[in-house]
């Protein structure tokens, strides 16, 4: 017998989000997760906010809306809010009942300036660390640091002259969207600057590349089961992959971490920072350049299988970069400086790591 679909709709309907979630949904586990985190950082919630006045839009449900925002490869935080206005998996998420009014997309810009003046982000991706540490995820001897180009929001027509410097005269063709004719001219960070984004430099990753306006992420992971353990974006430099893989360091020694051996590329192959790992005592597993000899790295240290082990652990650190690029939309930034974009990082590797940790946790026997 043929259905017949009815045109009138209810007038009262009693559905709960939990039941229509099913029970081996991927984000149930990561939901679990993500708030064992979260009761992490009440003080630093009650700190933020007044006692008195309007009650405004927890931040614990906006940091999991910028996971959901990560996992489901949402390109926009106006996006979100739309599709927050139907999906009901995402309000299961973020404990809202169906009839709840959503948020407008000022929500996340109005609050971002309040996250980022405590560093919530950077705290809310520690404790999913934390998280990881305390049910035996990580390994706290073997460390793989790598380096990123992020593309900055900032198109290569806003690279213009410093104030002072001599650029091609003459009025724009068209002020919303001038022809620019870069031929001929020499263009350098140390003459130009972004004024769309004066944090950003201009960068290639490697010879033959078009150079482009970027920022540079610095990640380290630990070598067992591939999980971000920290991570810094700085401005892009020919050293700021070494220097922040230093400051990294430094950091983890602040939370007594202490790794035996770090893994890295040919990009870390320098003498000075093989000898700052070894006055870290930590062993420098670094890929060797060809002809290139350097004092604390020889045959000493690269005829051990622990090497050989190192250097296939460290590509791992590429699934990070893949993942938080192509899934968590971090390929090119959609915010202007190094903070907002750092902020932006720990909340997509936040997700990586959540997700990760639910898988390894389900393949666990």
């Amino acid at each position: 017998m043929r259905g017949i679909t009815d045109p009138q709709s209810h007038m009262f309907s009693y559905i709960s989000a939990e039941e229509r979630v099913p029970a081996e949904h991927p984000l149930r586990p990561i939901k679990g997760y993500a708030e064992a985190a979260l009761r992490d950082l009440a003080f630093s919630f009650e700190v933020m906010y007044s006692d008195t006045g309007r009650p405004s839009i927890p931040p614990e449900r906006l940091l999991k809306a910028q996971l959901l925002i990560a996992l489901y490869s949402v390109r926009s935080d106006r996006l979100f809010c739309e599709m927050l206005e139907y999906n009901m998996l995402f309000r299961w998420f973020l404990d809202m009942n169906l009839d709840d009014p959503g948020f407008d997309a000022s929500t996340f810009s109005k609050n971002r300036e309040r996250l980022l003046s405590q560093d919530v982000a950077h705290k809310f991706f520690d404790a999913v660390v934390r998280l990881a540490k305390a049910k035996g995820l990580l390994s706290d001897e073997h460390f793989t640091v790598d380096g990123t180009l992020i593309e900055a929001w900032a198109s290569q027509k806003s690279f213009q002259p410093r104030r002072g410097g001599k650029g091609k005269g003459g009025p724009p063709d068209d002020p919303g969207n001038p022809t620019v004719d870069f031929r001929g001219e020499r263009r350098s960070n140390a003459t130009h600057q972004s004024t769309t984004d004066p944090e950003a430099r201009l960068m290639r990753k490697g010879p033959g590349r078009e150079a482009r306006l970027s920022f540079v992420a610095t990640a380290m992971t630990e070598n067992r089961h591939g999980l971000l353990i920290d991570l810094r974006v700085d401005a892009a430099t020919g050293k700021a992959e070494r220097e922040g893989a230093r400051k990294l360091l430094a950091r983890q020694a602040q939370k007594h971490r202490h790794p035996r051996a770090l893994a890295g590329d040919k990009g870390f192959h320098t003498r000075e920072f093989v000898a700052e790992l070894r006055r870290r005592g930590i062993q420098p597993h670094i890929a060797c350049k060809a002809r290139v000899k350097t004092p604390g790295l020889d045959g000493r240290t690269t005829r051990h299988e622990g090497y050989r082990m190192s250097q296939r652990a460290r590509k791992v650190i590429e699934q990070v970069f893949g993942w938080t690029k192509t899934i968590g939309g971090w390929r090119k930034t959609r915010f202007r400086g190094v903070e907002r974009t750092e902020q932006y990082g720990h909340l997509a590797g936040a997700a990586y790591n959540l997700l990760r940790i639910s898988r390894l946790e389900a393949a666990s026997p």
